[in-house]
């Protein structure tokens, strides 16, 4: 107890360091971004982070409507080809001018075998120039969401990453990095001023940036602090301007304290459990792999009494779901979103069908830093498999570990959020969860699962532009994978904010921070 109050004292302390200023905002996440580099990673907070420094060809509006940013107009030239004209006049930070050369170079960064994003643009080939303010995407063929897809992809400076060595994209999975690890240098609101991971990220604003500012922010700074209780502490005691996200169980608390208010909306973030595909356990070498007999897969997901998991640990703030996109995204189904049914009897019977009449033993892995609860909730559902015989051995870890381990599919059961970023449609689980791992796809499928018939969706959705039978396909491969239980749905998970009363941030259904709509008042 005393060294939890210390940490939370000394916390504080470096928070108090911080000059006061009315322009600046100092707000606090419980996890960091894990690299700089628009391609090691496909963290979500990460690429929100990131988003503050790079602009990207198209972007979303207060509305999360697609709009122009460094593309002004685009085109579909032919059926496997889009030309964009880009904005002329903008400079990247360290003032070299913007042109089709840094989007030819960002694009094949991406798509580079080595790069962790590719999947973002699984269906580019190649990007031409077509002259300095011209450029043309070459497609595998038609595809109706390149748009999307384009909202999350950062462009960089060429002459930047050939100065600095990093044409090549850097990988947090393969333990690669680069200069744009830990460096950044984009045409987007904020500049990157210091990124010391696990401790702080400093920006200011960019006086040259192309766009119009509706903020008034002139520094921002950044800090993770994992501890719930120190993030709020710092909040309430004035040293932060903003927590996101703000634990549950402070809610009321916070809510009801003079000078802060609590900011809540619904999100898209689908929580769900993931499967080991493999022959075997990673635990038990030799063992032929239960999770590999859809009876044991429906037995663990009757076995989570999900309304208990709603109400208590997440505080009756989420939104139970039993499919794998929220209702707003196109490809969701209302038929596909029935409550499987918390039945332990009928979860030991099915366990007893699979042959095993007395369980057996799985791993469990978690992120402890990385969504609200997450922890909690691995605990409370590895209790509950205890209850019909599955031994399980839960690991809780560090994002900055977690997702490296996971996405080299070294776990059997898995903790994953998806908020179908960047395309925000159900092409987006299709294609990089349900997909196997090739020809582009299954960016984030990386523990063997290989289903015949989701790789012919996600190749027939991919260029269908016929959008009832496009969403037709979406629905098909939501309502294969609660038939055949390949993931355990868990909730829609809530969002909700904290922040000083004289604080101005929108909240949006994506969980983007998005400071340059903000105002320190």
């Amino acid at each position: 107890m005393k060294r939890s109050v210390l940490a939370a004292v000394a916390a504080l302390s470096l928070l108090a360091a911080a000059p006061a200023n009315a322009q600046t905002l100092k707000w606090a996440a419980p996890g960091d971004a894990v690299s700089f580099d628009p391609n090691a990673q496909l963290d979500s907070f990460t690429q929100n982070i990131q988003s503050m420094v790079y602009d990207t060809l198209v972007r979303r509006n207060r509305q999360l409507q697609i709009e122009p940013s460094l593309a002004t107009s685009w085109e579909i030239v032919a059926p496997d080809r889009w030309r964009f004209k880009l904005r002329q006049g903008v400079k990247f930070h360290d003032g070299q001018p913007f042109t089709a050369d840094d989007v030819v170079a960002t694009v094949m960064r991406t798509i580079d075998p080595g790069s962790r994003n590719k999947g973002n643009l699984a269906t580019v080939k190649t990007a031409e120039k077509v002259d300095d303010q011209t450029v043309d995407f070459v497609l595998t063929g038609p595809y109706p969401l390149l748009l999307n897809d384009l909202t999350g992809i950062f462009v960089m400076s060429k002459p930047w990453m050939i100065q600095h060595d990093s044409i090549k994209p850097g990988n947090t999975s393969t333990g690669v990095t680069t200069f744009a690890s830990t460096h950044a240098n984009g045409t987007g609101p904020f500049k990157l001023e210091s990124y010391e991971p696990d401790a702080r990220t400093v920006m200011s604003a960019n006086e040259g940036w192309w766009d119009k500012p509706e903020h008034n922010i002139k520094r921002l700074e950044f800090r993770p602090i994992k501890s719930d209780a120190t993030r709020v502490a710092a909040l309430l005691s004035g040293e932060i301007d903003m927590i996101a996200a703000v634990p549950l169980q402070d809610i009321p608390r916070v809510s009801s304290t003079a000078g802060v208010k609590v900011v809540e909306d619904p999100s898209l973030r689908l929580i769900f459990l993931g499967f080991n595909w493999k022959p075997e356990l990673q635990g038990q070498p030799g063992v032929k792999n239960p999770l590999l007999d859809v009876k044991v897969r429906q037995a663990l997901w009757q076995s989570l009494d999900m309304d208990t998991l709603q109400k208590r640990i997440m505080r009756g703030k989420s939104r139970n779901i039993a499919t794998m996109v929220a209702p707003p995204v196109p490809g969701y189904s209302a038929e596909a979103d029935k409550p499987i049914g918390y039945d332990p009897a009928a979860a030991k019977k099915l366990l007893a069908d699979a042959g095993y009449p007395n369980g057996f033993k799985t791993g469990l892995a978690c992120p402890n830093d990385r969504y609200i609860a997450d922890e909690q909730l691995c605990l409370a559902i590895a209790s509950m498999w205890t209850r019909v015989g599955v031994q399980v051995d839960l690991k809780t870890e560090s994002k900055a570990t977690y997702f490296p381990r996971q996405d080299r599919g070294e776990t059997d059961i898995w903790m994953l959020g998806w908020a179908t970023l960047p395309p925000m449609d159900g092409f987006s689980v299709l294609s990089a969860i349900f997909a196997s791992r090739k020809d582009g796809f299954g960016g984030a499928n990386a523990n063997g699962m290989s289903i015949p018939a989701m790789d012919e969706l996600a190749k027939k959705a991919a260029v269908e532009l016929d959008e009832p039978k496009r969403r037709a396909m979406l629905a098909e491969s939501f309502k294969i994978a609660r038939d055949q239980a390949l993931f355990i749905p868990l909730h829609l998970q809530p969002l909700a904010w904290a922040m000083k009363t004289n604080v101005d941030m929108p909240q949006f259904a994506d969980e983007y921070v998005r400071p340059w709509f903000a105002k320190v008042n």
